[in-house]
C-alpha cells in the first residue's frame, strides 16, 4: 500500500520516541503510543472485535473501510480496502495472530512491502482503559521512512476508537 503524502486533519500531537538502551530489544523498530480511554476494558474490546465498529475508527482522519473478510479469531483474515480522502484505495490483508479480552496481536501482510506487527493491549486503569498501541517494523531503516506518516495516523485511530467507545450506547456484558 503507498502512503499517502500527507494526512488529512492538519498537524498532529504524535512525537517520535526516542529510543534507550533499556527499552525492549524491538524498540528500535518501533512505533508506540497509548491512550487512556474513559469506558471498561469489555467496551473497548468490542469496538475492536465488532466489524461493524472497526470499520468506523480504523484508519487515519478521512479514510473510510470496506471489509471483504473479518475472521475475528487466532489466524483469521481480515481483507479490508481504505479509502482515502482523494479516492485512493489501498488494499489490506492482515491475520489476527493472537486474540484475548486485554490483547489482539495483528499482523499487516499486504504485499505493499509495508510488513509489520501491531498489538494492541488493553488494561485498566482507574475506571478507563490504557490502550497501548505498537507497532514493530522489520527493520529501523523501514520504521524511519515510514514514522512520520504513522505517528500522526496511530493518534488518529486511537481519536477514532475514542469517539466510536464513546458513540455507541453499549450494553453492559
Amino acid at each position: 500500500m503507498p502512503l499517502p503524502a500527507r494526512l488529512p486533519g492538519g498537524p498532529s500531537r504524535a512525537k517520535a520516541r526516542p529510543m534507550s538502551s533499556s527499552a525492549s530489544p524491538t524498540a528500535h523498530r518501533e512505533c508506540t503510543t497509548s491512550r487512556l480511554i474513559d469506558a471498561p476494558p469489555a467496551r473497548v474490546f468490542r469496538a475492536i472485535a465488532g466489524p461493524e465498529h472497526l470499520a468506523r475508527w480504523w484508519g487515519p482522519n478521512g479514510f473510510s473501510s470496506t471489509f471483504e473478510l473479518f475472521e475475528f479469531r487466532p489466524d483469521g483474515h481480515w481483507r479490508f480496502t481504505l479509502h482515502g480522502p482523494d479516492g485512493t484505495d489501498y488494499p489490506n490483508h492482515n491475520v489476527f495472530r493472537e486474540i484475548t479480552p486485554g490483547r489482539v496481536l495483528i499482523e499487516h501482510l499486504s504485499d505493499d512491502n509495508h510488513h509489520f506487527v501491531l498489538t494492541i493491549t488493553l488494561a485498566s486503569e482507574g475506571k478507563g482503559t490504557r490502550v497501548g498501541w505498537q507497532q514493530v517494523f522489520d527493520t529501523a531503516e523501514h520504521r524511519e521512512q515510514i514514522a512520520a506518516f504513522v505517528l500522526p495516523a496511530n493518534e488518529q485511530n486511537l481519536d477514532r476508537l475514542t469517539a466510536e467507545v464513546q458513540r455507541v450506547d453499549w450494553p453492559e456484558a
